[in-house]
């Protein structure tokens, strides 16, 4: 077993890109109140298709740090279907190790539908319910936990008893959709153990029950869960962190590039973040290069084209306009 500088451990997917860009016609968008509106019963055309294999937030992570030189790898599951012979396929083209994956019989490899209109998207999602096992992963540097199925409970009470005996394993934690829907307590010993932990202002008002949008406010009600640094976007008006061991608050803008598809946005972030640390860099460094790698995966198609190499996130910092400085908050 290697020991790996990251292991991504969380469901992935097949990405059906569904673009309906130039068929508005056929739909209402309202852009205030965030709603793409179809007419019962019609038949609506659309642009085109394009099939995204192996995507996913946990397979976004393990692809950006083998793109960023690390020893990366994924624990997942797939079915015994085509698509999951496929997503494996693809990860492999990707410099990830899929010593990890697991192939389950009698399960259909999990594939979502994304529609896609203008530079955003509406994902249509089904978690298969697979049998998590954490097993014999090795003693790998990081481990970057993030999306599973509504099942997946007690694996998150495995993957907390492994970094308890294992101290040396440090945890990053990008909660999904389900593990935030069980909230804080059941997944009180992940909160406990993270090293760093993502979610965007509205999901931590969720985590935290709260109806606060002060950032400052938000990111302490994060740490008292338990994680040393909590890391908290806001979409196009950039991030904050928080560093509780020294109690220095942060914030970073984006980093100017014009969209063409947000998908992946938040994974090549936070994600590139984690790398940076594993790869020896300071926090302050680390939250200089998420914004970059996120700017750069909006420029393609789904989450991964655009995810960069160590020397092209550099390039992107030598290039740097004035404003985009990391500042000091507390």
């Amino acid at each position: 077993m290697k020991n790996f500088d990251i292991l991504a451990i969380g469901d992935i997917t097949t990405d059906a890109f569904i673009n309906i860009r130039e068929e508005s016609k056929h739909c209402q968008v309202d852009v205030e109140n965030q709603k793409l509106c179809f007419d019962f019963g019609e038949k609506i055309p659309y642009d085109d298709v394009e099939i995204m294999r192996a995507v996913g937030n946990s397979a976004n992570a393990a692809v950006s740090g083998a793109r960023l030189g690390l020893n990366s790898a994924l624990l997942a599951y797939v079915g015994d279907d085509q698509n999951g012979k496929e997503c494996l396929e693809e990860l492999q083209k990707n410099k990830v190790d899929v010593s990890l994956v697991r192939t389950e019989a009698g399960k259909k490899t999990n594939y979502h539908y994304v529609l896609w209109y203008d530079v955003d998207r509406t994902i249509l999602v089904k978690h298969e319910n697979f049998s998590y096992e954490l097993g014999d992963v090795g003693a790998p540097k990081w481990i970057y936990l993030t999306s599973l199925a509504e099942n997946s409970i007690p694996f998150h009470d495995q993957i907390a008893d492994f970094v308890e005996k294992n101290q040396q394993v440090k945890l990053a934690f990008q909660p999904g959709t389900f593990q935030i829907q069980f909230g804080a307590d059941a997944l009180s010993r992940i909160y406990k153990n993270s090293e760093i932990f993502f979610c965007n202002v509205e999901e931590a008002q969720e985590i935290l029950n709260s109806g606060s949008r002060d950032l400052p406010t938000l990111l302490r009600g994060m740490s008292s869960l338990g994680p040393k640094i909590v890391v908290i976007t806001d979409g196009i008006a950039g991030a904050y962190a928080f560093d509780s061991t020294k109690q220095e608050m942060f914030f970073i803008p984006c980093y100017p590039g014009k969209p063409f598809e947000r998908t992946g946005a938040g994974d090549a972030f936070a994600s590139t973040i984690v790398s940076a640390l594993a790869l020896g860099k300071s926090l302050d460094e680390a939250l200089l290069w998420g914004p970059i790698n996120a700017m750069s995966v909006c420029l393609y198609v789904g989450a991964q084209k655009g995810l960069l190499s160590q020397d092209q996130i550099a390039d992107y910092l030598a290039k740097a306009p004035s404003e985009y400085t990391l500042q000091k908050l507390a």
